[in-house]
């Protein structure tokens, strides 16, 4: 019994095989369809990423500032939701926010309402601005560990810590120009 499927196993596998290197066996695409195809779906992917392309410089050309007394910061935003509703509150003004020192590694302060958050665990570094659960801004000038949504970076970091100082602080985020 072993041996008679052994040997109908060897047979179907030798058929298949000379089947797929015989000629043409009727299932092959014509030429003309394999070109339409190409002709309908590369259009498709080019318009996709010339459509990306432009999407992911315009983000990584936005901008905003942020003031913290008599310092102002540039940073440079991420692309998620949480961001494009951040700027639409900045489009209607500035958007100023009280912030307390935590563990001496973090300012935090209430937006004062939430925003749509892409949370990831995150390991955040010195001028990372993050949003904590959906409606506390994060400014970093520290280090800290936890599941954040990366709202952006702070561009250069010369006196942001002398400007974040130990105590309580205003900052204020506008649209760069």
């Amino acid at each position: 019994m072993k041996k008679d499927f052994l040997i109908g196993t060897i047979l179907m596998v030798m058929s298949l095989t000379l089947t797929a290197c015989g000629g043409n066996t009727g299932m092959d695409i014509p030429e003309e369809s394999e070109t339409e195809f190409q002709q309908v779906s590369e259009p498709a992917e080019n318009d996709n990423q010339s459509e990306n392309e432009e999407e992911t410089g315009e983000q990584t050309e936005m901008k905003m500032n942020v003031q913290v007394g008599d310092y102002t910061f540039t940073a440079t935003l991420e692309n998620n939701t949480a961001v494009d509703e951040l700027v639409e509150m900045m489009k209607e003004g500035p958007v100023t926010i009280s912030m307390s020192d935590y563990s001496g590694f973090e300012k935090v302060g209430s937006l004062g309402r939430s925003l749509t958050t892409s949370n990831s665990q995150t390991t955040t570094d010195a001028g990372d601005i993050v949003l904590y659960n959906g409606n506390n801004i994060v400014m970093f000038y520290g280090s800290n560990s936890w599941s954040y949504t990366r709202i952006g970076k702070i561009d250069d970091l010369t006196d942001w810590k002398k400007a974040l100082g130990s105590g309580s602080i205003t900052a204020v985020f506008t649209l760069a120009d």
